[in-house]
């Protein structure tokens, strides 16, 4: 196919995802589930295993583009939500729900993988691979998180705890898979696993990159809102892309969390007024909007084109052990997390309503997608198995968590009262 050809076909893909996406938009707030969930079902008929009308593969370059910009800024746009105020209060239950949280949650998936593809014949499932499965899908998706909790008025003080620890646990679950994936292939020499390296890893990644988006967010706040020096003010939308571009891409370039540091340059820019920087009201209004309509645009496109590359085929084989694994992930291995790690937490004081709301706040998307799409392409022994079962866990949290969010949070009385 000639390039004129691939550009016709990807701006008719766009097209579609867009045109469509906006009906699922329309649709979904009438009826009052996140869009998310219309969009991951839309792009399932539109995908090669139904009509066959989006054909863009999994592990093509504008793939992997949308999926790491739009993770990057639905990420930076939950950042921008989160206030200091907040914080202060639940940081115990962030650093260890981020941290030892991901490890039991991988853990207790790792273990149940192993004893089902025993008991269902899946020898893929076994010893190493079972462990990468069980890193792949401990970590909480900020991309399906963060939109679920912008259109569903959850009180703050949960909302934002499970926004961050969304965004904080995602460089825990890379560098788990990073570690058993470098045993699996012979990348750690042989000498097997080793915690003070693993640790060291955890602690670089998620500490360089905080500091990326933190001198990323205090230049952009100064660019944009400083009294003096904000020459940039009437061009706040483009400083906010290019920050978002320019912190991922300076983290990952030092090995650091290019996911930590967009989350912090949000989380810096939405605290500005902490740092004393100031903008009129009708300025802020725009970059408010400019950053919704943006974010609704990335959402369309990584939920539609997920929902497209779902191989069915691949689903019919793993169904019965993928549901298991992804039962026993959702009722045992969040639940037994959240009491473990936030329940234990004294200074955040959370009741047992809040804590039943976090156990099913556990959607997963975009990030175990894309490590799972790493896998396939390094063709780890059992990949296909790991594509699978990703992809169920991805579906099902999806479509049974994010529309049922709302109406358990009314039944816990953890919905904002609407003025």
């Amino acid at each position: 196919m000639s390039a004129i050809e691939v550009a016709k076909h990807t701006l008719l893909s766009a097209g579609v995802i867009m045109a469509v996406g906006t009906v699922c938009g329309v649709v979904a707030k009438k009826i009052k589930v996140p869009d998310i969930v219309l969009f991951l079902l839309a792009g399932m008929l539109l995908g090669g295993g139904v009509t066959g009308v989006i054909n863009i593969p999994a592990d093509s370059t504008l793939n992997q583009i949308i999926l790491t910009f739009g993770a990057c800024y639905i990420l930076f746009d939950g950042g921008a939500s989160i206030r200091f105020s907040v914080l202060k209060e639940t940081w115990v239950t962030l650093v260890v729900i981020a941290t030892i949280g991901v490890l039991i949650t991988g853990g207790i998936t790792a273990g149940t993988m192993h004893m089902f593809g025993d008991w269902f014949g899946v020898p893929a499932v076994m010893g190493m691979t079972a462990l990468i499965l069980g890193a792949v899908i401990a970590s909480t998706d900020p991309a399906a998180l963060v939109p679920i909790f912008k259109q569903v008025p959850i009180k703050d003080r949960v909302a934002q705890t499970v926004m961050s620890e969304s965004a904080f646990n995602d460089a825990m679950g890379a560098i788990a898979t990073s570690v058993i994936l470098g045993i699996v292939m012979g990348g750690a020499g042989g000498e097997g696993f080793n915690l003070g390296h693993a640790l060291y890893d955890l602690v670089f990644e998620a500490g360089v990159g905080i500091v990326v988006g933190g001198i990323a967010g205090y230049l952009a706040c100064m660019l944009i809102a400083h009294e003096k020096y904000g020459f940039l003010r009437e061009y706040m939308p483009l400083v906010t892309l290019m920050a978002v571009i320019g912190a991922f891409l300076s983290a990952d370039g030092v090995h650091a969390s290019g996911f930590m540091a967009v989350f912090v340059f949000g989380l810096m820019l939405g605290n500005k007024d902490v740092f004393g920087f100031e903008v009129e009201h009708g300025e802020q209004e725009g970059l408010e909007d400019f950053i919704m309509t943006t974010a609704l645009i990335l959402r369309m496109f990584i939920f539609i084109l997920l929902g497209s590359q779902v191989d069915f085929g691949l689903l019919k084989q793993y169904w019965v052990v993928g549901l298991a694994v992804v039962l026993v992930f959702m009722f045992i291995a969040r639940p037994l997390t959240v009491f473990l790690c936030a329940g234990l937490d004294r200074r955040a004081k959370w009741s047992k309503n809040e804590l039943l709301f976090m156990c099913w706040t556990r959607e997963t998307g975009v990030i175990p997608a894309a490590l799972a799409g790493m896998i396939a392409g390094m063709k780890v022994p059992g990949y296909e198995v790991v594509g699978s079962i990703t992809f169920m866990a991805i579906l099902i949290t999806i479509l049974v968590q994010a529309p049922t969010t709302q109406w358990l949070a009314g039944k816990l009385g953890l919905l904002l009262d609407k003025k």
